[in-house]
């Protein structure tokens, strides 16, 4: 992924294998190889789907739920469906 400076408001995608785009989603932002912790959660929306899966999004940089300072984050995905709630690792997000 590109560097993204931290003064952008911008959307963050992080695609779900798998995933047909009708279940819930979040993502969260962590140091590199540290899983989040439930504070660090937020809501993000299914941006497109197709065969493979569906591509979450959220929106990062000042004045949103996410406003993500200078450094590399990595981002997750947690999908809640009927019966499973996989964590799924996504890219690293280098800010700015």
């Amino acid at each position: 992924m590109e560097p993204i400076s931290s003064l952008s408001r911008e959307y963050v995608y992080v695609f779900v294998e798998g995933a047909t785009g009708a279940e819930g989603v979040e993502i969260a932002f962590t140091t590199p190889n540290v899983e989040p912790t439930e504070a660090q959660w937020r809501p993000a929306l299914w941006h497109s789907t197709g065969p493979r899966g569906a591509e979450a999004r959220i929106l990062i940089g000042p004045d949103t739920d996410s406003p993500l300072t200078d450094g590399t984050y990595q981002a997750w995905a947690r999908i809640t469906g009927p019966v499973e709630r996989p964590v799924l690792p996504g890219g690293l997000v280098p800010i700015t």
